[in-house]
This record gives C-alpha cells, structure tokens and sequence, in this order.
C-alpha cells in the first residue's frame, strides 16, 4: 500500500465547515421500534458500577445482540466533525476517491469502497460507498485523500477514545457475563495490534421510487457483522431494523446522544453461539426521509490477526454444555484474519452466489454466513 501522507507533528486539524443532522421522520409513531437495553457508561467506574451494567447486557447479548450505549465519552460536537469529515469524502469527484480504492479482491477494506461495487438485482447495482480508516498506529498505512490527511489528528484522537476507552469497557462487561477475567476479551484487541479495526464514513445514496421497489424495499439485505463489536454512531434517517429472536424484523430508534451496539460473528463463535451475532439490514427510509442521502460514521472492532475463532474456556459456557474438551469448537484453527479477509471477499460476489444450499454462504474451514431478506 502507499504510504500515508501525515499532517506535521504540532500542526492542528484543517477545520471542516459545521455538519447538520437531518431532522428525524414524521413518522416514529407509525414504526414499530425494536425494545432495546440502553448502557450508562457514566455508571461503569462508580462502586458496583461494572457488575450492574454486565447483569443489564446479559440478556441482550445472549438473545438479540443489539443495545445501545451513553455518556461514552465524546462529544455531539465531536461526532459531528466526523460526520462533516465523511461528507466532504464522498463530495470528492470519482477519480479522486478511486484513487485510493480498497482492495476488496484481496479481502483488504481499507479505503474506498466505490458506489455501485455490487449488481443488488439484475440491472440494478448497490447504493452504498465506504471510506474505511483503519487505526492509525502505524501498522497499517495507505494513501488518504487531503480531506483526511488535512484532519489526520483529529480522527486519530477519535478512534483512540473508542479503540482505548468505549470498546475497552464493552469488552470488560461482556467478559464478566461470561464469568471470565475482566481484561480477557481486551486481550486480543489493543490499539497497537495489527488488526483490521476501522473507522467506517459510510453514505447511502437516496434512490428513485421504482429503484427502491425493485430492490424490495431494501438497501442492504439482512447480515451479520464480521469481528467482534459494530458500534453505529446515531443517525437521523431512519432505515436500520433488526431480526429479533422471533424472526420479525423490528426498526432500531437513533436515540440522541446514543450509540448503537451490535455483536458480531466473532464473539459468536468464541461463545459457541452463546453470543448473538446479531442480523440486521438496512431498509429504505420513511416517506420523508427517503429523498435524503444517509450518512453514516462505525467503528468496527475486529480481534487481533493471529487468534483463533476457537470457544473460549468460560465458566458460563461449561456450565451451559458450549465448552467441552473432548469436542473442538466450530472455529478451531482458523484465524480471525482469515474469517474477516473471506467475508469481504464475499462482499463482492452477486446476490444469486451467496447462499447456494439454503443455509448460507460457505465462507472458510466450514464456517458460514447466512443472509436474510
């Protein structure tokens, strides 16, 4: 990869111009809103703070794997800067953008993720484009587009605060559910590792009518995330619903001020299935909102490369019949790396190649991804 081009030691941030959230939909009463456990970070230091906050996610790891998190940290203006860095990303002209392009052939999202990558239906290609930002530890550098090498110390404060703070405590909580070591799961996922972890500017572009109608309805069909932890910074625009363990899908509400958490494949398969990888897709907006490109800024935690998908040695999960000695775990000696560099290989292929028995996708060493519409 290129090398990346850094802003001077000392020298501060290019200011980007003041970005505006979009009102939300006239339509919130009509939607049926998926009930979802809501996190107070704040709570997380105070005296029994850690053991409360465990005892309220339990439920929801195991059975839905969404929730959302507060006070976590960061700053409704700080996130907005991040969502104005993302709008001036995508308002580059074309070449620009694939100048930097992501080699998903490869299995490496890093950069650009160019609009209209994949055919939906037939004739009708995706709506979608990605900036990826991978950690800036030095690990992994590329080249970057002004827009990000101008603000290179301003994203690079906001990644570590959730790489080093926000994920940090998520992955304590969820190690003390599952009855291990408080630093367990932090483990494998430190900012110096090399890892695919990333920043996500992420823009679905607003369809006509009678494209949206031969996409069903839809603008991302139902899938589970590749790593460990997707954290969804809020956003107005009203379009992410998940499958709740029932099999309905349900609309997931932008509260202000929040946060939206969903574990993935990761976690799943170091709990045996214990964890909900949770499946999620991303529907066409309210009648008033479906005119309005949708902007969004993730951050996706993936472990370190060189560990292995294999069930954790967890009290709960023995207790329960998921960790067994005499029987390896569905992930035994594949790597996360592997996992993750499949997944996006599959990004690329069409619709019709992704499930071909009906149980979904074989991705590597056995393991598979299911898709849902």
């Amino acid at each position: 990869m290129a090398a990346a081009v850094q802003s001077p030691p000392g020298i501060p941030s290019r200011p980007v111009e003041t970005y505006v959230q979009v009102p939300e939909t006239k339509h919130s009463g009509e939607l049926d809103w998926a009930d979802l456990v809501t996190l107070d970070l704040s709570q997380f230091d105070q005296p029994g703070g850690k053991q409360k906050l465990a005892n309220q996610l339990k439920d929801a790891v195991h059975h839905v794997g969404f929730f959302y998190i507060t006070n976590f940290g960061l700053s409704q203006a700080e996130v907005d800067e991040q969502f104005a860095i993302g709008r001036d990303i995508f308002a580059l002209p074309m070449e620009e953008k694939m100048q930097h392009r992501a080699a998903m052939e490869k299995g490496h999202y890093s950069g650009y993720r160019w609009l209209g990558m994949s055919e939906i239906v037939p004739g009708l290609k995706d709506n979608v484009e990605m900036y990826n930002l991978f950690k800036f530890n030095g690990k992994l550098e590329r080249s970057h587009p002004d827009v990000i090498n101008d603000n290179r110390p301003t994203i690079e404060k906001f990644q570590k605060h959730i790489a080093q703070d926000t994920v940090q405590k998520l992955l304590t909580l969820i190690s003390i559910v599952l009855e291990l070591p408080e630093d367990y799961l932090s483990q494998g996922h430190k900012w110096d590792d090399v890892s695919d972890c990333h920043l996500r500017y992420m823009i679905y572009r607003a369809r006509t009518k009678e494209e949206n109608e031969r996409a069903g309805g839809l603008y991302s069909k139902g899938h589970s995330d590749f790593g460990s932890l997707t954290l969804l910074f809020r956003q107005p625009v009203a379009a992410l619903q998940v499958r709740m363990p029932e099999g309905e899908w349900k609309w997931v509400k932008p509260y202000p001020g929040s946060i939206t958490v969903n574990i993935a494949d990761v976690l799943q398969f170091w709990t045996n299935g214990y964890l909900k990888s949770s499946i999620h897709r991303v529907s066409v907006p309210p009648e008033d909102q479906a005119s309005q490109d949708r902007l969004g800024l993730l951050y996706f935690l993936r472990p370190s490369e060189d560990l292995e998908l294999d069930t954790v040695d967890s009290p709960l999960l023995r207790r329960l019949g998921l960790k067994d000695d005499s029987a390896a775990g569905q992930g035994k000696g594949i790597k996360a790396v592997d996992w993750v560099r499949a997944r996006v290989k599959g990004n690329m292929d069409k619709p019709e190649a992704k499930d071909s028995r009906g149980d979904g996708k074989a991705v590597v060493g056995g393991l598979r991804a299911k898709y849902y519409d």
